[in-house]
């Protein structure tokens, strides 16, 4: 079985990516609405594969494979506000045969706004259902585990 975690597993180091907090992200008092903060974990995820070197539209071209969200836990710590530089903070910790875990922070400077962790599935696109991560894309992020991008 192919899975990374406990000793046999480094954790892959932080992917950053920047968010700019525009005004459709906030609500009347011109704070971040909560659920943009998943829509904010979603692009540094999409861009982290794309660092890999992988994009999701090929993937389902090429390997007839889609990720889906299975389940997210969040905590959010402090209000993000219009016009604020934000980074999403990303690691890979966990990879079995069809699933992926995220652990993912939002900071402003050095303040954690909101942290989660997010379980993702492979699944085949035609079916839905749980399909193994392709061979290439499991060596890439093995490869990837212990380099910066």
């Amino acid at each position: 079985m192919r899975t990374l975690s406990g000793n046999n597993y480094k954790p892959m180091k932080d992917f950053i990516w920047p968010i700019r907090v525009y005004y459709e992200d906030t609500d009347a008092g011109g704070v971040v609405f909560y659920a943009n903060y998943l829509k904010f974990f979603e692009r540094a995820r999409t861009e982290m594969l794309r660092a890999l070197g992988y994009e999701q539209d090929h993937l389902l071209r090429t390997e007839g494979i889609i990720f889906a969200v299975r389940s997210v836990q969040v905590d959010y710590l402090s209000p993000a506000r219009f016009n604020q530089q934000l980074q999403v903070f990303t690691q890979l910790t966990l990879v079995k045969k069809a699933s992926l875990v995220f652990e993912q922070v939002v900071k402003r400077d050095d303040d954690v706004l909101c942290e989660g962790s997010v379980r993702v599935a492979c699944l085949d696109a035609q079916t839905l259902r749980p399909k193994a991560i392709p061979e290439t894309l499991f060596r890439a992020i093995l490869e990837h585990t212990t380099n910066e991008y």
